[in-house]
């Protein structure tokens, strides 16, 4: 797959398809751009052109830990940029859970950029800030207090970067520790400060602000909870609901497999939105 240098960072992406509008998909988590794969790869037999990549941090990409803006900003402003390089503005912007995070903070900073958002398994309330800044940047401060840097490395996420990006290892290493404990509290203090904040990321009065179509898919579990995504789908002006998991479950996170399972489903639904939103 193709690097792209992104605002100081090398981007890993893929584009599926070769005809068509363009649509722009992020995992969840940090979790690497064949996580989207399958739902991308329908989309694009749809009929549309459909880029997926690693942000920064994640997957085959740079980690690169500075920025003063919350992590979901720097990716936002990254995938943007991505975007110009392909003359693939304006595009379909979606993601689920950290994608739908980065998906609404890009059509707040790029709103001429965006053609609609594609939003599943949104995260938001005091228990996801919390959990969810514990997995993302309380976890590595703890490694990186108790080992420095080597630590930090033999960590499962960074370890994984490191196989999948070996020059990732010279770049961890060579970050003071200090430093590193610094990034990522001041990353994880944007979590707490939207603990109550209808999403993690943006205020009411933001989302009331978009005007942008949107489907909104919510999830079905305590980070991703269904009245979360019911609640974002009362406030945000343009936007239709869409319960595909109507069962919720007392556990921080359902299965992946159990959403793998509706990719057809979720894809056509989404398939569906965008040829009404063409039309209009």
């Amino acid at each position: 797959m193709p690097l792209a240098n992104v605002r100081g960072a090398n981007i890993n992406y893929e584009v599926i398809g070769t005809r068509g509008e363009w649509i722009a998909l992020t995992p969840g988590g940090r979790l690497g751009l064949g996580h989207v794969r399958p739902i991308a790869q329908l989309l694009a037999n749809a009929g549309y052109r459909v880029l997926i990549h690693d942000r920064r941090n994640c997957g085959a990409s740079d980690v690169l830990l500075d920025g003063v803006e919350p992590e979901h900003e720097i990716w936002a402003a990254d995938l943007h940029e991505l975007l110009f390089q392909l003359d693939a503005l304006p595009a379909y912007i979606g993601g689920r859970s950290s994608g739908c995070r980065l998906s609404l903070i890009f059509a707040l900073r790029y709103p001429e950029a965006v053609r609609a958002l594609l939003l599943w398994r949104i995260t938001g309330g005091p228990y996801a800030a919390e959990r969810l800044a514990h997995k993302y940047y309380g976890e590595y401060i703890t490694a990186a207090q108790q080992g420095g840097m080597a630590a930090v490395c033999a960590t499962e996420h960074f370890e994984e970067r490191i196989k999948e990006r070996p020059a990732n290892r010279d770049l961890l290493m060579g970050v003071d520790p200090a430093r590193f404990i610094a990034a990522m509290s001041h990353w994880s203090s944007y979590f707490s400060a939207d603990a109550n904040k209808p999403v993690i990321g943006a205020s009411e009065a933001e989302l009331r602000s978009i005007k942008i179509p949107a489907c909104i898919v919510p999830g079905n579990d305590r980070i991703h909870s269904r009245r979360v995504g019911e609640n974002l789908s009362r406030i945000m002006p343009d936007c239709e609901l869409h319960i595909l998991m109507p069962e919720e479950h007392d556990v921080d996170m359902s299965p992946n497999e159990d959403w793998d399972a509706k990719q057809d489903e979720l894809a056509a639904l989404f398939a569906d939105f965008l040829r009404r939103v063409q039309g209009r």
